[in-house]
């Protein structure tokens, strides 16, 4: 479904090389985590395979193929109908994804109004019936809400509907925890592998914590300046992780997670 090789980054106002040559590929379904600190690449990696990285900006080579496209080569026409209808992208902070002006089911419906041909009342159940299946309390009285009446978890779950709502074939997941206590933390991870396989979308998870990933990928890639190090089974690399940078990252897992 997804394959990128040989990508580059290179952001033209730094000369920076942000990412140097990363092959990644991954299969319908399947829950990937990209992991690594800070600045290693891992979210120019995501931008660049979900068409949000400004063009002007970077210089890009490699292939970044999508069911056979290449979203380097896609004009910006093709890629915002790719975007919003096959990929889907939830952020770190869900504050700075609502529009706090806006009412909250009808961002949540967003999507459909751009690439459906769905009436009024046909993109509002499907909109509801997305907010229910990501458990927002009482889904009429929230569609009526604004963001800032909603707690952090249920904007970081309305966000999660807005990227479902049209059914997308992968998500991509860009710290979607990070913002949230504990608790929330577990029920957004469940949330979405139950979304993952209920419908069969293939989630690439960017994180730091590779505990995070653990509870909810079945592979990962861990990318250090620029550079996947390391690849392969979720198990294998917290049993037996064979590269320096690898090692220190599962040793930076507080132990409480670690034996979860």
């Amino acid at each position: 479904m997804l394959e990128i090789r040989d990508l580059h980054v290179t952001f033209l106002s730094t000369g920076k090389e942000a990412v140097r040559g990363v092959d990644l590929s991954m299969a319908p379904g399947q829950r990937m985590g990209l992991v690594g600190e800070s600045g290693s690449g891992k979210t120019v990696t995501a931008m660049a395979l979900s068409g949000l990285i400004e063009r002007w900006n970077v210089d890009m080579s490699g292939q970044v193929l999508f069911e056979g496209r290449d979203l380097l080569r896609c004009s910006r026409e093709e890629l915002r109908h790719i975007q919003g209808r096959d990929i889907g992208v939830v952020f770190q902070e869900p504050m700075t994804s609502l529009n706090p002006l806006m009412k909250v089911g009808r961002q949540v419906e967003e999507a459909l109004k751009i690439h459906t041909d769905l009436t009024a009342a046909e993109r509002r159940a499907r909109a509801l019936e997305a907010m229910d299946q990501v458990g927002l309390p009482d889904p009429e009285r929230t569609y009526e809400k604004y963001p800032h009446q909603l707690s952090g978890g249920q904007r970081q779950r309305a966000v999660i509907a807005s990227a479902m709502v049209i059914h997308p074939k992968l998500l991509i997941c860009d710290e979607p925890t990070t913002a949230l206590d504990v608790t929330v933390q577990a029920q957004i991870l469940g949330l979405l592998k139950s979304i993952s396989r209920q419908y069969g979308v293939a989630i690439l998870l960017i994180s730091h914590d590779l505990g995070v990933v653990r509870r909810l990928c079945e592979s990962v890639a861990v990318m250090y300046k620029g550079q996947i190090v390391e690849r392969g089974d979720t198990q294998r690399i917290f049993d037996a992780p064979e590269d320096e940078y690898t090692k220190r990252l599962i040793a930076a897992i507080p132990r409480r997670k670690h034996h979860e």
